[in-house]
């Protein structure tokens, strides 16, 4: 009887490592109940520009379940997806479930992107060459690794549909956020940083293919 108990507990944990945690955006409902502010309407930029962003003097805070969300800015970037991470069971995986590696102005280039090898992991985005295409400093400034929040369930199940390659434009705002838990989780608002801290924490508001 023994025996057989410990085997139970044995493939019980067994199925609990080895289970695909769910891949959902857990916060998108409460999100699109909140009435965010709409971005200035406009075209936006062009995939040859770098993002347009608007930060503001004093940003606005927003109560979600167990979050505090901080508008830092208003932001609009058209780029082609370098490559597309998701994330089940992390410590945000339910709140930003998605990771983009976007490239704009020359990493938006297929023949620059072909001679760079790109990959995501562990909330970053990396990059490999063996002889540089354009600049070290481009690649840098025109390129970066966004965690999306997806501000509602329709929008969650529009990017999910979005691979490498794609070309898109995404609105919406640059946040920090703060959770009761004392987790919390902060953005870049520049384009010429590296390393950790340097990645868009973007909450989508709007989304379209280019």
């Amino acid at each position: 009887m023994q025996r057989k108990f410990v085997w139970i507990v044995v493939i019980a944990a067994a199925l609990w490592l080895t289970w695909p945690a769910r891949f959902e955006a857990g916060y998108s409902e409460t999100l699109a109940s909140l009435g965010l502010p709409a971005p200035r309407p406009g075209a936006g930029p062009s995939i040859e520009e770098p993002p347009l962003q608007r930060l503001f003097e004093s940003p606005q805070a927003f109560r979600a379940e167990d979050l505090e969300i901080r508008l830092r800015a208003e932001f609009q970037v058209a780029a082609r997806i370098l490559s597309r991470r998701d994330y089940r069971g992390d410590n945000w995986a339910s709140l930003a479930p998605i990771d983009l590696a976007l490239g704009w102005g020359p990493m938006s280039d297929p023949e620059v992107l072909e001679q760079i090898e790109i990959s995501q992991r562990g909330r970053f985005y990396f990059w490999r060459v063996d002889q540089f295409p354009i600049p070290r400093a481009q690649i840098e400034q025109s390129s970066a690794n966004m965690h999306l929040i997806p501000g509602s369930p329709e929008l969650f199940e529009r990017l999910k549909t979005v691979e490498a390659s794609d070309r898109i434009l995404l609105r919406g705002f640059l946040v920090d956020i703060d959770r009761d838990d004392g987790y919390y989780w902060r953005t870049s608002t520049r384009r010429t940083d590296t390393g950790n801290g340097a990645c868009e924490l973007l909450l989508v508001t709007d989304f379209e293919p280019l």
